[in-house]
């Protein structure tokens, strides 16, 4: 059985996108909490965005529309309406719609600068052209990988551009 070197099993680990897309996160949710604050979770931030542009949708759909599983969804509405930022009102066929209370209104207004200062910071080191590129490519690689995730996003409302 022939013997396979050392180097040649060898990856280097930052040369691997799924390792690189980890960093990425963990230093992106760091940034978060360090400029926006442990009012809310990134994903909390994301649902009450949403149910600003549509208040009223139902659970399901808001999971959808956040890329997140129903049962994650499910979760961070509760922890949401317990600190008294959505309001869940039974609809028929025990699905829920969620809507922001007028404190959770006042909350995400109060997170916006933060919200954009964290923006800016991200990709602060990067030039102009550099910073629209890499979204641009940020924005393609979510859109062409949707379907291998494990909640992907369905937004009917929005087409992603890619280009």
């Amino acid at each position: 059985m022939p013997t396979t070197s050392r180097k040649s099993l060898s990856i280097d680990l930052y040369e691997q996108p799924g390792h690189l897309i980890r960093r990425a996160q963990q230093i992106s949710v760091s940034l978060f909490v360090d400029t926006v604050g442990r009012e809310v979770t990134p994903i909390q931030y994301a649902i009450l965005r949403t149910l600003q542009d549509d208040p009223g949708i139902d659970q399901v759909t808001l999971a959808q529309r956040v890329a997140l599983d129903n049962s994650t969804t499910a979760e961070a509405a509760k922890r949401l309406e317990a600190k008294g930022l959505i309001v869940r009102e039974m609809r028929a066929r025990r699905q829920r719609s969620l809507s922001l209370t007028e404190v959770g209104e006042a909350v995400l207004a109060a997170l916006v600068p933060a919200v954009r200062t964290l923006n800016r910071t991200l990709l602060a080191n990067l030039d102009a052209a550099e910073r629209k590129e890499f979204m641009r490519l940020l924005r393609k690689f979510v859109h062409l990988n949707n379907e291998q995730s494990r909640a992907p996003l369905r937004n009917s409302t929005t087409d992603v551009d890619v280009a």
